[in-house]
């Protein structure tokens, strides 16, 4: 008999997507670290008495585990409606598994092969990823100076383009720069098609901060995405989700894969909105070790950007490789995005900004 001798099969020897060659997948360094403020986490647990509940919760969905879940999510539809608030009902609502899967639907639904999707860089990274994933053509827009966006600016592009989905990031991920009511009308009244404004960071706006929720009537082709990763310390339990027209939910039905939400998921989020109050107490608090990050770093010598998100970006870095690996070796993890002499720091506890910012003074006296 003659053994087969078995060859090491690399990604180049499949036969992938002709479009998919060459792509890399999204990823940001996993590392145990004492202070890990590198994926814009919130870093605060969330309270016992609301995870006691959330837990009950999920143990009374196990008794039925061995039937499908409600394809329909109702009872989370009307959860986030009333949480949400805006007139909202829940046939406007929509939820998948984290708002990474509600933009692939909405690129499943609208985008495609032939189709085209602007946005504008630097943002985040998964849009170009979900775009060629979904066979959709990835289109880069301009933004003004220190990474702004005007109406004009944006508008412009959509004309320049015609797309037919603009992707608009309020606040801005990784520059964490807000983004006006004004810029979103103007997008959408250039556009022809859909207008997805991906709201991941709506809670950490300043107070009065208006969202893009107060547009939608009337504007068919406008959906705001948001998530509980976020505001709601829910990151790994992945629920993400849109308000839009109700036709717009009727269009993502044909792309969703049968029973998306599983019932422990549904029961988890449904648990956490019960507790909404409770689960965004600590919004102000990381507000505040925002802000703080960004005078103590100015303070320093540094440029941050000005940011309506749970994160700062900031510049004057002049090795950013060196920087990044320094504050490494302190066991404290940001994130380096590619922006030339720029990094960026998720605002933690209290404990863990100042453990960033003392660290951030020590190397600064040392240059």
């Amino acid at each position: 008999m003659h053994s087969k001798i078995a060859r090491v099969t690399t990604l180049g020897d499949l036969p992938l997507r002709d479009d998919l060659r060459g792509q890399t997948p999204y990823g940001a360094p996993q590392k145990r670290v004492r202070v890990a403020l590198n994926v814009n986490e919130n870093s605060h647990p969330i309270p016992e008495d609301v995870a006691h509940d959330i837990i009950a919760r999920v143990a009374q969905a196990l008794l039925t585990i061995n039937r499908y879940p409600d394809r329909e999510f109702t009872e989370l539809r009307e959860a986030l409606a009333g949480y949400l608030g805006h007139g909202l009902t829940a046939e406007q609502l929509w939820a998948a598994n984290g708002s990474n899967e509600i933009l692939q639907q909405t690129l499943q639904a609208f985008g495609g092969p032939g189709r085209t999707l602007l946005g504008f860089a630097p943002s985040y990274s998964m849009y170009p990823i979900l775009a060629a994933g979904t066979g959709t053509t990835w289109i880069a827009g301009d933004r003004d100076a220190d990474y702004e966006l005007s109406p004009q600016t944006a508008a412009a592009w959509v004309e320049r383009t015609s797309p037919d989905i603009v992707i608009l990031c309020s606040p801005n991920n990784p520059t964490g720069t807000p983004l006006s009511l004004g810029t979103i009308e103007a997008v959408y009244a250039a556009s022809r098609g859909i207008v997805i404004v991906d709201e991941a960071y709506a809670e950490f706006a300043p107070d009065g901060t208006p969202s893009a929720l107060t547009l939608l009537p009337g504007r068919e082709r406008l959906i705001v995405s948001r998530t509980m990763s976020k505001a709601f310390a829910f990151a790994g339990a992945r629920l993400g989700y849109l308000a839009a027209d109700p036709a717009v939910t009727d269009a993502l039905r044909l792309v969703r894969l049968p029973y998306h939400l599983s019932a422990l998921t549904q029961a988890a989020a449904i648990g956490a909105l019960a507790h909404a109050g409770e689960m965004l107490a600590m919004v102000d608090e990381i507000k505040e070790q925002r802000d703080r990050i960004v005078t103590v770093l100015g303070e320093l010598g540094y440029s941050p950007l000005r940011s309506g998100s749970n994160f700062v970006l900031f510049g004057g870095v002049e090795d950013t490789s060196a920087m990044f690996d320094q504050l490494l070796e302190r066991d404290i993890l940001i994130r380096d995005v590619g922006i030339p002499g720029h990094l960026r720091v998720s605002a933690g506890t209290e404990a863990e900004t100042t453990a960033f910012l003392e660290a951030m003074a020590a190397l600064s006296s040392k240059s």
